[in-house]
């Protein structure tokens, strides 16, 4: 049997045995929307710390990571930098979000932040906001798949199939089983694409150059210095300057503990204890980061050249003598890491647009059938279009994620301020949630106007906090009672 026969049996074995991790779980959750949604707040620690977990271990890290290490150098290990802090957040947010959710029926961030602001407005502007920026986070899962299935096939199976192919696994377990499909579906993947990760992580710089410190001393030795220095390289080859570096790990961890299906996660756990506990042990998920990036920086050298810095990882599997049946494994590991993300992606995307924006501008509220329905024909729209994003667009798979943190980051703000702070108003919450997202979109579009260059995202929030607070000093208090039962929701 030829060896791209085998390579395509076992990827497309992982790929039933993935829908199928997905499709049980419809048998045992509720057919209410918070059974889809929420799964029935069931989910334990082991189950959360997967779903969690691969929030981060996506296509960005297992196709992004490996070409930013290959092209930029230290400037990859930024991902691990706000893996660190972005988590923290959550850990104070997350039970606080579960004991409303399970008291008043909450499911969705914007849900909380609407009640709390009294603004049916707020919550069709995140549910915009957020379809908005998960469309280019799909579109980065979807990529990453094209590219694998296109570069393990050696051109045979074209980029749009591959995508295709990959996205109606994860199209058909999200649309029959909701959150519970992605959450089984991601303990598999989730343990698959780790061990795939550490394999073939140790195993390059050995082959290639006797072990991981003999690599990094070729590549010193070949003139590379820069690439080994923090904070690394820029885009254009030159020296990524520190505003750069410390920014996108700054607006990339805000970003990332308020990421809606990320903190939906919250409303889904057991109890508060799984949900802290879940939080605690997720930074044991970046150790599995450490041999992705290693994969990028063992082709450097050995395999200089290469235009396509995200298909790396797919381009050396391919260019090393390895048995078939072992190059099938690692695609499908770096297949998980796109589905992994790409299904609790689509699923919240889908949920967060029709619970926060359509319900919220009908004069009768959806009936719990009709809402899972319209969920559900969202989660095949939605995955649609950012198919067909994937199949035209040509941009690094790290860039396209950084464009989606700065908006996604004006989130932040307010949800502090829905805990912690009494005196945030709604028109102050507003204000800044609008400031926050015009300013970002203004330096997103313009990156020339900026005075120094940070990510956009930063400057969008720091307009943002300044109109929170301004605005809500200037502003009537919002009503005490339904004030006081989010602040005082620690306990």
């Amino acid at each position: 049997m030829e060896t791209g026969t085998i390579i395509l049996i076992v990827v497309g074995i992982y790929l039933l045995l993935s829908l199928l991790a997905g499709i049980i779980p419809s048998l045992r959750i509720s057919k209410s929307v918070g059974g889809y949604v929420a799964g029935d707040r069931s989910m334990n620690v082991v189950i959360l710390y997967f779903v969690i977990g691969a929030s981060i271990f996506s296509s960005f890290a297992f196709l992004g990571g490996p070409g930013w290490a290959y092209s930029r150098g230290a400037a990859a290990f930024y991902i691990i930098a706000y893996g660190v802090i972005g988590i923290v957040p959550l850990y104070f947010f997350g039970p606080r979000a579960w004991r409303l959710g399970k008291k008043y029926g909450y499911v969705t961030q914007a849900e909380l932040l609407a009640d709390r602001f009294d603004s049916k407005f707020m919550s069709v502007m995140l549910a915009v906001l957020s379809v908005i920026v998960f469309i280019p986070y799909l579109t980065l899962q979807m990529v990453g798949a094209g590219y694998v299935l296109n570069v393990i096939s050696e051109g045979l199976i074209p980029y749009w199939a591959g995508a295709g192919v990959t996205y109606l696994i994860v199209l058909i377990y999200v649309y029959f089983s909701g959150v519970m499909g992605v959450g089984w579906s991601n303990a598999f993947q989730g343990m698959f694409m780790m061990v795939m990760a550490w394999a073939l992580g140790i195993y390059l710089p050995n082959a290639l150059y006797g072990g991981v410190g003999e690599m990094f001393t070729a590549i010193m030795e070949a003139g590379h210095t820069a690439m080994l220095e923090a904070p690394g390289l820029a885009a254009d080859g030159t020296r990524w300057d520190w505003w750069g570096f410390s920014s996108a790990v700054f607006i990339s961890a805000v970003g990332f503990s308020v990421w809606p299906h990320f903190f939906m996660r919250s409303f889904a756990a057991k109890n508060p204890d799984s949900l802290k506990l879940s939080v605690v042990l997720y930074p044991t998920f970046l150790i599995f980061l450490v041999p992705i990036l290693l994969i990028g920086f063992s082709a450097v050298l050995a395999f200089p050249g290469v235009e396509q810095a995200d298909s790396i990882l797919p381009h050396v599997l391919m260019q090393l003598e390895l048995p078939a049946l072992v190059i099938g494994l690692f695609c499908a590991g770096a297949l998980a890491a796109s589905m992994s993300s790409g299904d609790a992606i689509l699923h919240s995307a889908a949920s967060i647009g029709i619970r926060d924006g359509v319900n919220q501008v009908l004069k009768q509220p959806l009936r719990d059938k009709t809402e899972r329905l319209l969920i559900q024909i969202s989660v095949l729209v939605i995955g649609l279009v950012a198919y067909l994003f994937a199949v035209v667009i040509d941009v690094s798979i790290v860039a396209l994620l950084l464009g989606s943190y700065g908006g996604v980051a004006q989130i932040f703000p307010v949800t502090f301020a829905m805990f912690y702070w009494k005196r945030a108003t709604k028109a102050g919450a507003l204000a800044g949630l609008f400031g926050g997202i015009l300013v970002n979109t203004l330096f997103l579009i313009w990156p020339e106007l900026k005075p120094i260059p940070m990510h956009e995202g930063v400057y969008g929030l720091l307009a943002n906090v300044i109109l929170l607070i301004s605005v809500s000093l200037f502003t009537k208090p919002d009503n005490a009672k339904r004030v006081n039962k989010f602040v005082n929701s620690g306990s």
